[in-house]
């Protein structure tokens, strides 16, 4: 346990030149106070399908892209956030751009099609409805004997 002299992280003492503070906290600045909290992921189990519920506060609609491809379910976001600041004449004093994005996959089976996807967006959360599938049996394991 570190002594309270320090704070609440012994390393912001020993890091605080110009900007560091800031580049610790750009996670922030693009998706909110709950950026570690991003793309958490509760999955239901139903009779004939899977729901999956996917925290994305921050992001809009637009900036949400799903991709189905070789039987793997990506869902990505991405967004910018662009900050300037002026001081009273109207010089810029500083101008800041920040770009992040992040990807999830799910594996769902080569016999799903993307128009089988149900997806929604709504208050942060990302709906999807997955439909269950029979899946295509692998070729068994077979031992070819040596002469």
């Amino acid at each position: 346990m570190l002594p309270s002299i320090f704070g609440e992280n012994l390393f912001d003492d020993w890091f605080g030149f110009p900007g560091f503070r800031e580049l610790q906290n750009m996670d922030r600045k693009l998706y909110g106070r709950h950026a570690a909290h991003e793309m958490r992921t509760d999955v239901h189990e139903h009779e004939d399908r899977y729901e999956l519920d996917i925290d994305l506060p921050g992001f809009k609609k637009e900036e949400i892209k799903l991709d189905l491809d070789h039987g793997y379910l990506s869902v990505s976001a991405s967004k910018g956030l662009e900050e300037k600041k002026n001081d009273q004449a109207g010089r810029l004093i500083r101008q800041e751009r920040y770009m992040g994005s992040m990807q999830r996959s799910f594996y769902v089976g080569t016999a799903l099609k993307a128009e089988d996807v149900s997806a929604k967006f709504e208050d942060g959360v990302l709906r999807l409805s997955i439909p269950k599938r029979e899946q295509e049996k692998l070729p068994e394991k077979k031992v070819i004997a040596i002469e």
